[in-house]
């Protein structure tokens, strides 16, 4: 036998040769889902602008009845909106769904009822009044975020900033070189809040771009 055909078992194989390959079995984290707590969820109308009344109203009553164990959440899906009022802007919490609540319970006949009767409470979303329709997973995702342990919950996309300008109304500029100048509104950029406006200067129509804050409507 050749020098080039030692048997693999006569082989010598330093240590430092030897890779230590460790797999490690790292579970990706799972985003929780409000759809797979215990219940349903279900959408329940209330009279317009008495939402808080009734979920003061439905505690007391899961409170007094000690229905903790069947009636278990409820949630009311509110959103931030910028709203531009007098050349101010101003962040508020809006309903997104107005004169509606979402509860999570028990699929009970009885259950349906006590939320179905509390004071300021209309009905339920569904095709009948003692077996309301549940929402569905995406629903339910769409509503509330999934939550995931250590990582910031994605925002739910928002809507438009609210301003009360429209293409050729006639505005003052209040603030900056322009100052008490008026003019009239070419372009709304509601990305980025601002507006055109045009603005007769020395004769001439010129646009000037001016953030919401600085207009205002004559």
């Amino acid at each position: 036998m050749s020098d080039l055909e030692t048997p693999l078992d006569d082989a010598v194989v330093n240590d430092d040769e030897i890779l230590d390959v460790t797999i490690l079995d790292e579970e990706e984290p799972v985003a929780e889902s409000a759809f797979d707590r215990s219940g349903r969820w279900y959408i329940v109308h209330t009279f317009a602008g008495h939402e808080q009344k009734v979920i003061g109203a439905l505690n007391n009553i899961i409170k007094s009845r000690e229905l903790q164990d069947q009636i278990y959440e409820i949630y009311l899906p509110e959103e931030d909106v910028t709203e531009f009022k007098s050349g101010k802007k101003v962040t508020v919490s809006k309903r997104m769904f107005p004169s509606y609540l979402l509860v999570r319970c028990e699929p009970d006949p009885e259950i349906f009822y006590v939320i179905g009767s509390t004071p300021g409470v209309t009905g339920f979303v569904g095709a009948e009044k003692t077996k309301p329709t549940a929402l569905t997973r995406r629903e339910v995702d769409n509503i509330i975020r999934p939550h995931v342990d250590g990582v910031e919950a994605p925002v739910a996309k928002r809507r438009l900033p609210t301003h009360e300008f429209e293409v050729n109304d006639t505005v003052q500029i209040k603030s900056g070189p322009f100052a008490t100048f008026s003019g009239h509104v070419a372009e709304i950029n509601e990305d980025q809040l601002k507006v055109k406006v045009l603005v007769d200067i020395f004769g001439r129509e010129t646009p000037v771009e001016l953030d919401f804050t600085q207009v205002t409507k004559l």
